[in-house]
């Protein structure tokens, strides 16, 4: 029996309760002790493996609906899988990652923003926007995401100098130290060699490691003093987005099933034969299907010919699957599509009706832990490039921001950036931050000052142009004098 085998086999009946952290009382991982650290929380990731394989698969459509038993006419047993949690995980990522997260200066000066900007080149050329997205997927199916970054190798500096991984949550993980602060003092990447025989590499601020069977079998100086795995958590229980819902979608898929039997049944019901006799040929070929009984009656009673059916009530049935659906829905924050046909409603009316507000606000209680972990991320970014690029930019310069678009209310808020803007004692990069109307406000206030700029050149262009022009008209209409030096020029 496998590791995985083995973890499956103790698979606990209270259903799933969030991803486990891989903890170690020892303050600091060295070549002495890093082996029975590893040994000691690679059973804590075997176990989130599993986990993370059962929701990894009911994202796929393997759900528990598979193993449905019916015990009357068991030949009768359809396995209807509604594929909830694929929806609530594809809207989830969508809502959040709508449009690419951006760097923005932090308040700095116009130098600070064009490393800023060169920055977000860097991530352009790496695809972020993509792995970013691979990051939200993994956080919402498992409640927990894994990323790598490392510099790129000598010669293959185009376009960016470091290099972005997104890793699968099954393979890697940290390993926090378990005092105050939950210091991460290793990441771990599970590989396997060409045999096929699995081994760690296992990453410090100080030391690589690879080790297979409880041994070191490799070890190196690491020249930068950061771990290079960030953990994505979903939110600090590690929970996925539809993990909470859970019993509510097998419960969804179950009433469909049965209802699907139900019409089954129905189609093909008993014919009993009452009192009757028929062609035992005919009544032998009709019961091997098992669909006609013959009952036996007594002399001069009436004879029946009839069918035994039953079905379920749909409409009652309907209304059940329609309160699990709007419940699982309210507990995973996601709009619900019963909104009313009124055409009165105001957007605003409409987006608190429809759930979009409860979207927004579950939206941005995951930006908070994803922040956390970005920032994370740029520190090792930042020390790359400004080794490795010349980019000398502080993580105090930069600000993430999710660009993800808000039309709520836009009429008030371009009212309250024109009120700002046209009052002298605001600053306008306040009035763009301010008034909500852009995702991206540092962008935007930036473009703004470039257009600006811009239309002032051709403002000034134009009337020197018309001012040239009108000198030329004066000279040609007194050429005479002028040529003779008696009409001098007018400034």
């Amino acid at each position: 029996m496998t590791e995985y085998e083995n973890v499956i086999s103790c698979w606990p009946d209270d259903g799933l309760h969030g991803r486990h952290v891989a903890y170690t009382n020892q303050k600091e991982i060295t070549p002495e002790n890093v082996s029975d650290v590893i040994g000691k929380a690679m059973p804590t990731h075997f176990r989130n493996k599993a986990e993370i394989q059962y929701l990894y698969d009911c994202f796929r459509g393997k759900q528990d609906i598979r193993l449905k038993e019916k015990v009357v006419r068991p030949e009768i047993n359809n396995k209807v899988m509604v594929n909830r949690a694929n929806e609530i995980v594809t809207f989830k990522t969508a809502y959040l990652l709508g449009e690419p997260l951006q760097y923005v200066s932090n308040g700095g000066n116009d130098s600070v923003s064009e490393k800023v900007n060169t920055l977000n080149e860097f991530m352009r050329a790496e695809s972020k926007d993509t792995k970013d997205k691979e990051i939200a997927d993994w956080m919402h199916i498992c409640g927990v995401g894994v990323r790598m970054v490392v510099p790129d190798e000598e010669g293959e500096e185009d376009g960016s100098p470091v290099c972005i991984y997104t890793l699968d949550p099954r393979d890697a993980f940290v390993i926090y130290y378990s005092g105050v602060g939950h210091k991460p003092l290793a990441g771990v990447l599970r590989q396997w060699d060409e045999e096929g025989k699995p081994y760690q590499c296992v990453y410090t601020r100080e030391w690589y490691f690879e080790i297979a069977g409880g041994e070191i079998k490799k070890q190196e100086a690491r020249t930068i003093p950061y771990i290079p795995i960030i953990e994505y958590p979903n939110n600090d229980a590690r929970m996925g987005a539809f993990e909470v819902v859970l019993p509510l979608l097998n419960a969804i898929n179950t009433v469909e099933s049965n209802r699907v039997d139900s019409i089954q049944d129905f189609v093909n019901a008993f014919d009993v034969f009452q009192n009757c006799e028929i062609d035992k040929n005919a009544y032998k070929s009709l019961s091997s299907g098992g669909m006609a009984v013959e009952i036996k009656g007594q002399p001069g009673m009436e004879a029946k010919v009839y069918r035994i059916a039953s079905e379920l009530n749909q409409t009652n049935t309907q209304t059940l699957v329609d309160d699990l659906y709007d419940t699982a829905l309210t507990i995973c924050g996601m709009p619900n599509r019963n909104g009313g046909s009124s055409t009165s409603d105001t957007g605003t009316a409409v987006i608190y009706r429809d759930g979009f507000a409860e979207a927004e606000s579950r939206a941005k209680d995951t930006e908070k832990t994803f922040i956390r972990s970005e920032r994370e991320f740029l520190r090792i970014v930042l020390y790359i490039c400004r080794n490795t690029a010349d980019l000398n930019l502080q993580l105090s310069d930069i600000k993430p921001e999710f660009t993800r678009k808000n039309l709520s209310n836009i009429q008030s808020k371009v009212q309250v950036l024109c009120e700002l803007l046209n009052n002298s004692k605001v600053h306008p990069k306040d009035a763009y931050d301010v008034s909500g109307v852009f995702a991206d406000a540092e962008g935007a206030y930036r473009r703004g000052m470039e257009w600006e700029k811009e239309q002032q050149e051709v403002l000034n262009r134009t009337l020197r142009d018309e001012l040239a022009a009108e000198r030329e008209s004066r000279n040609t209409e007194g050429g005479g004098e002028n040529e003779q030096g008696n009409n001098p020029d007018v400034e």
